[in-house]
């Protein structure tokens, strides 16, 4: 079902709890790219991606993801998830700026990219973590937030509780090395209405296994 906004009390105690998770996994940075390009970078790359809505595999059976989504990088960052395999469309100069902008911050290397287009609230993302071979050992995933605000949860594995935060346009949210052997995300649906938003996960495909 649809979640409903929080209250604000709620929605600050939340954004607490997130900012309390370690600092060891986690990274968040409002204003990475300021207000006025973030809303124009959403505009641009909604009418200028590939976009397609996918269908991959959930318990034996074929269903699409409720969102829209692209993948974009180098010949050999081919990835794998869920039974969908994604063969990387060249980069786009936009996502090729902001990957050097990413890799100047970072001091990491970045070869694709997993763009996310959330429609309205209905469109989501279920619980799941980035752990799949490609990736390699212990990745760093850097995630880019575009055009309306949309809450984003993570929880350790095994537990139901959850720490919540609100995704700004702009905001930079890094999930450092061990973050995906130990926690869960997702971005749940909400009743609230809510416009386009775009995410911009930059991943270094490995094409190997972990050790």
């Amino acid at each position: 079902m649809p979640q409903a906004e929080p209250p604000n009390a709620v929605k600050r105690m939340q954004q607490t709890l997130f900012s309390s998770l370690d600092d060891d996994f986690f990274h968040y940075q409002s204003g990475f790219i300021a207000p006025g390009e973030a809303k124009l970078l959403a505009s641009r790359l909604w009418d200028q991606l590939s976009w397609q809505q996918y269908e991959i595999s959930l318990f034996g059976r074929r269903v699409a993801q409720p969102r829209l989504s692209a993948w974009y990088g180098a010949d050999e960052a081919r990835y794998r998830y869920s039974g969908l395999q994604l063969d990387p469309l060249p980069w786009h100069p936009l996502l090729c700026d902001l990957k050097t902008r990413l890799e100047g911050r970072l001091q990491q290397d970045f070869n694709s990219v997993l763009a996310n287009a959330y429609r309205d609230g209905r469109d989501s993302m279920g619980w799941h973590c980035d752990d799949e071979p490609e990736l390699g050992w212990r990745p760093l995933v850097a995630s880019i937030s575009l055009g309306a605000e949309r809450r984003f949860l993570v929880r350790k594995k095994g537990e139901s509780r959850s720490a919540a935060l609100w995704l700004e346009c702009g905001s930079l949210l890094v999930m450092k090395r061990g973050c995906q052997e130990i926690y869960q995300h997702s971005v749940p649906k909400t009743q609230k209405p809510v416009d386009l938003r775009i995410n911009l996960t930059f991943r270094q495909i490995k094409n190997q296994p972990p050790p």
